[in-house]
């Protein structure tokens, strides 16, 4: 076979043991040796990317072990913001769940967040959501406005859970939970909860950006950067602005003034 015809095979093995696999490896061709050699390097990056989602498998594993089948992963996109609601989601994943490179969506560009968005919502069982908007936040603080969110998506979802994994929070529902650190990097049903929760809340502020066109809000999505905090300054708030939060609340009052 030429090297180019060993090229196109090689695309298609999927194992080490394979017969044409070792066969290549006993090929003397240089050009034949470095394709050998690529798809080695590419079998270990994938595989380290199979153990990775295998480890953040571990918790759902451990709880399915104990009795429990419908496990609801939880977590929240919006806490720090200055504008913005504090945005939740809550996802139930089947056993057989598989997504390579699901993580905490911070970490995964955004063009990879959309295509992951899409498919946690065609795999899932069920998908909820849970928005809490500026005025509330002011009312109870972000803590609390938090846990009133992540209890909308668990309502939000159509199966009941009978146990939940939260990422770093605890909630006053009547269900079996766990709580984790960075529970989105730990956990597979967590980290899916955080790319509808991210992607969701993006997609609220870069509609927000389109009525206030002048604070950037599809930029920044409601942080304190320059561009926002200089925006306040020239503009004052809009009414998704959390007034409870420095400096916006030094700015209110100082408009009232």
């Amino acid at each position: 076979m030429s090297i180019k015809e060993i090229s196109l095979k090689l695309k298609t093995i999927r194992e080490p043991e394979d017969l044409f696999l070792q066969k290549c490896r006993e090929d003397g061709r240089k050009g034949v040796t470095d394709l050998v050699n690529k798809w080695q390097r590419t079998y270990e990056k994938e595989q380290q990317v199979r153990d990775a989602f295998t480890e953040m498998t571990e918790f759902e594993r451990q709880l399915r072990k104990q009795g429990f089948s419908i496990l609801a992963g939880i977590d929240e996109v919006g806490r720090g913001p200055l504008a913005g609601p504090v945005v939740t989601s809550a996802v139930i994943l089947p056993d057989s769940f598989y997504l390579p490179g699901l993580n905490d969506s911070k970490k995964i560009p955004e063009s990879k967040r959309e295509q992951f968005y899409e498919m946690i919502f065609k795999e899932a069982i069920s998908v909820g959501v849970g928005v809490v908007h500026s005025e509330v936040i002011d009312e109870i603080n972000i803590y609390q406005a938090t846990k009133k969110a992540m209890v909308a998506a668990v309502n939000d979802l159509s199966e009941l859970p009978d146990h939940l994994l939260i990422d770093a929070m605890e909630l006053d529902v009547p269900i079996p939970q766990l709580s984790l650190i960075k529970g989105d990097a730990r956990s597979i049903s967590i980290s899916a909860a955080s790319i509808i929760a991210k992607v969701t809340r993006d997609r609220m502020m870069k509609e927000y950006g389109e009525k206030y066109p002048e604070y950037g809000f599809e930029k920044h999505m409601g942080y304190g950067t320059s561009q926002h905090l200089e925006a306040l300054d020239i503009h004052g708030l809009t009414p998704w602005h959390r007034r409870s939060f420095a400096p916006v609340k030094e700015i209110a009052a100082r408009t009232k003034g």
